[in-house]
């Protein structure tokens, strides 16, 4: 796409057009419900005329081939226009690419089933984390999505590795502020691959990496459906002996708010032996 035709097509689009294929990028997909909470929560009458007005345009930005709907519904056919999911089509991807002077060029098929309730799940907890911040319950510094919140470090033997939260946030209420990784837990993985992941962050804790920026260490929370799959992974953290003890969180997705805006809470004691050895700072952070 030439610099004349980038600016052929932003002359025919809105901000908040602009802005609703920047959120499409940002989080790969997002339903209907979600770019309604996220730029047409405001100005309208009632919900059913925010639903209304969010169609139009995405139907509208559809015709030029800059967002494209995918093919199932989330919820089935009742869930209505809110279950459609949108990605980015083939010119809002090259429009964006351009805009951001990126020049890799990023496929944009039908998603798997699973990827796609994964990255929804994702994208619920950012939505979440935006209408906190629209309601002033408290000020989101930072967001970051995949692939961009994943850091790469030297394990132990000097191996390259790599650690790949689903999201990172900042967040600030009064004077203190709190460093999270999240994970969108679907139920769908056996206890032992969170055990791993588990490991993983205690790794990168170890390397001092984040804490050399930040002076804390996020605190990590695992996001899961109901209470019996938080049962599970909190029984499964608890049993192996190499986790370290308060590091990381269960909570459900109705806990989740709950969680972010009561902030981090302070980690367990750490005698000096275990701090020489794993290098780790539990605490999630204040300022």
């Amino acid at each position: 796409m030439s610099p004349t035709d980038v600016t052929t097509l932003l002359l025919q689009l809105s901000e908040r057009d602009i802005s609703i294929l920047q959120s499409i990028s940002t989080h790969r997909l997002l339903s209907t419900a979600h770019i309604r909470r996220l730029h047409f929560a405001q100005g309208h009458a009632s919900l059913g005329a925010a639903s209304g007005a969010v169609m139009r345009v995405l139907t509208r930005l559809e015709a030029k081939t800059l967002v494209a709907r995918l093919g199932r519904r989330i919820g089935g056919v009742r869930a209505g226009s809110s279950g459609i999911t949108w990605q980015l089509g083939a010119t809002g991807e090259r429009l964006i690419r351009t805009m951001e002077g990126k020049k890799y060029r990023r496929r944009f098929i039908e998603p798997g089933a699973t990827f796609a309730a994964h990255t929804l799940a994702t994208a619920e907890l950012a939505v979440s984390l935006h209408e906190l911040d629209q309601a002033g319950v408290l000020e989101v510094t930072a967001t970051e999505t995949e692939p961009s919140c994943w850091r790469s470090f030297a394990g132990p033997h000097g191996t390259l590795e790599w650690l790949k939260p689903d999201l990172f946030t900042i967040t600030v209420i009064g004077d203190f502020e709190d460093h999270w990784y999240v994970e969108a837990d679907l139920a769908t993985e056996h206890p032992t691959v969170v055990l791993r992941k588990a490991k993983t962050y205690q790794r990168y804790a170890a390397t001092g990496a984040h804490q050399a920026r930040h002076g804390l260490f996020p605190a990590v929370v695992w996001v899961v459906p109901d209470s019996t799959r938080q049962r599970a992974l909190q029984a499964a953290l608890a049993a192996d002996k190499a986790i370290q003890p308060g590091l990381f969180q269960v909570v459900t997705t109705s806990e989740f708010r709950q969680l972010i805006t009561s902030g981090v809470p302070d980690p367990p004691a750490v005698s000096e032996a275990d701090h020489q050895h794993q290098q780790l700072i539990l605490k999630g952070g204040t300022t």
